[in-house]
């Protein structure tokens, strides 16, 4: 493997929480007094920034509102992702042979980190990532490339040396502003012919096909 390091996006990357982050919707709409948003609207917003993906649903922009969003929607949600997050197949694979190879392994994502470390930890996959990057961690969300860039600082590498995977061209974005290396991972809502316009190492089907690409 040429690269010295392997970060990935966590929603629709390598995990599908998407019935708890629907669930979460749906009480803070209700709350807010907005109609219920579909299921289908919600997970196509699943990587962007939560307020902006509010902002997106309900046409609110308000700035006080869109705060108090997050509030509402991390009462349910949140405890529920611990629970009922599922893995896609091949990502315990994954990350294990990566452990076994020496090459470090990093998550980058819109997700508050204390969340995804509590998802993690459940399910006995914190031990193998080197560093978890959460939208607490960083001033700007991607496809601002901080946090990508923080990631890679922290691990002493170069961007050309990291290969970043994700599931939106946000992420793809993202890497290409960084300098990263960049695979798509077609595990969400985005399909392959939406990163034609942005660099990439290869396209994955699934994260089994990611691995055997890696020679893992």
């Amino acid at each position: 493997m040429d690269y010295r390091a392997v970060l990935f996006d966590f929603d629709f990357t390598l995990a599908d929480a998407s019935e708890a982050i629907v669930a979460g919707f749906r009480h803070g709409f209700a709350v807010m007094g907005h109609p219920e948003p579909r299921a289908d609207a919600v997970r196509a917003t699943i990587g962007l920034p939560l307020e902006d993906a509010y902002t997106l649903l309900s046409g609110d922009g308000d700035p006080d509102r869109r705060k108090e969003f997050r509030g509402h929607f991390s009462q349910v949600a949140v405890p529920m992702q611990i629970e009922v997050t599922k893995l896609f197949p091949g990502a315990e694979d994954l990350l294990r042979a990566l452990k076994a190879a020496g090459i470090p392994a990093a998550i980058v994502s819109t997700k508050r980190a204390d969340t995804l470390c509590r998802v993690l930890q459940k399910r006995n996959l914190l031990e193998l990532l080197t560093a978890v990057t959460g939208s607490e961690m960083v001033q700007k969300q991607k496809p601002d490339p901080e946090g990508l860039c923080k990631t890679i600082a922290g691990l002493g590498l170069a961007p050309d040396q990291v290969l970043y995977c994700g599931d939106t061209v946000i992420d793809a974005e993202a890497a290409q502003r960084a300098g990263a290396h960049f695979c798509a991972v077609l595990n969400g809502t985005t399909g392959r012919e939406a990163f034609a316009p942005f660099p990439a190492d290869y396209i994955a089907d699934d994260l089994n096909a990611l691995r055997v690409w890696l020679g893992l």
